[in-house]
């Protein structure tokens, strides 16, 4: 006997018209920003890291929680693209959100605190629209960031110019999106399919796994994300081995760096015991000692976002203007 289930269809879904947004355009980091003096020394190796990636043809993948598009560096993000010290982003279900609702309304962020009170958290006509984009990718054989791309550049939204999906589609660098069925507001909207979430969000994990087949050499960033990026990465890079070592082929050497707010101390170069609660810091044991115990170098670097997204957008250009600097020694 199956169990009762919630009625969606009593729910009230209004227009984004009347919601309060805690953040506009005025958030965004201009690209005439100048990198802060004072940045942890890591971010200077990380931009020569991307150059050296850049003109070897490696892998320079980003993954991002969704606050990385809140801290208002799209457009430092759209930059590095044009200089190609990206090849590929991947997402938590949350960024999307933001990313569509900035290129729709120019704002996105709604206080959790305020409309969780009256039961509107949430549930918001336009933001809904994803779900039927979600739908046709699913029936196309489309990854959500692609169709999400497609949708915000060729549609009707005005604020496409600062929009990371519509951009990267623009360029045609993927950015995968990887959801966790109920974690996202999308899943609370009469309109959701969750099986077509799933099928979308598989083919983004496919996607990306193929990226991560280019990682020797390469670089991966981690910008925020502390249990999809790291486990979605995980796996993926386990795929990749497994195909590589049939072909007598490594996946080893290549840059890990970890971007969060976390204090991790200064030895974090070797995994915490399981009796440190840091121990369940998923990025710290996976991106900076396992993945990158057989010939890779990692980094964690601690810092607000709008500094170090700055900071490393600055070292790659630096590293793309001296084209005879050498990476060096790894320090691994």
């Amino acid at each position: 006997m199956a169990y009762p289930q919630f009625d969606r269809s009593q729910l009230k879904v209004q227009p984004l018209a009347l919601r309060q947004n805690d953040l506009d355009r005025s958030c965004l980091v201009p690209l005439q920003t100048a990198a802060k003096p004072d940045l942890d020394p890591a971010i200077a190796r990380m931009g020569a890291w991307l150059e050296h990636a850049r003109r070897g043809n490696r892998a320079r993948l980003w993954v991002m929680g969704a606050h990385v598009i809140r801290a208002g560096v799209v457009p430092q993000l759209i930059d590095l693209m044009d200089s190609g010290h990206i090849t590929g982003i991947a997402l938590n279900g949350a960024g999307p959100i933001h990313d569509w609702e900035f290129a729709l309304i120019g704002a996105s962020t709604e206080s959790v605190a305020r409309y969780i009170r009256t039961g509107e958290f949430g549930l918001w006509t336009e933001t809904g629209r994803i779900n039927e984009v979600v739908k046709q990718a699913a029936r196309d054989g489309l990854g959500i960031g692609e169709a999400l791309g497609h949708a915000i550049w060729e549609g009707d939204f005005p604020n496409k110019d600062i929009s990371l999906l519509a951009q990267a589609y623009r360029r045609q660098i993927p950015v995968t999106v990887h959801v966790g069925i109920g974690q996202d507001i999308l899943h609370e909207h009469p309109n959701c399919d969750g099986a077509a979430f799933g099928a979308a969000s598989y083919t983004d994990f496919l996607v990306f796994t193929r990226l991560v087949q280019d990682l020797e050499d390469g670089v991966l960033l981690n910008l925020g994300s502390a249990v999809m990026g790291p486990e979605v990465y995980l796996k993926a890079l386990a795929m990749a081995r497994n195909v590589a070592l049939q072909k007598g082929q490594k996946i080893n050497h290549f840059c890990t760096a970890v971007f969060d707010l976390m204090a991790l101390g200064n030895d974090w170069k070797v995994q915490a015991p399981k009796s440190d609660p840091r121990y369940y810091y998923r990025p710290w044991k996976t991106m900076l000692v396992r993945t990158v115990a057989d010939g890779g170098e990692s980094h964690y670097v601690q810092g607000d976002h709008r500094d170090t997204v700055v900071g490393l957008r600055h070292a790659a250009q630096a590293a793309a203007k001296n084209p005879a600097a050498p990476l060096g020694v790894s320090q691994s």
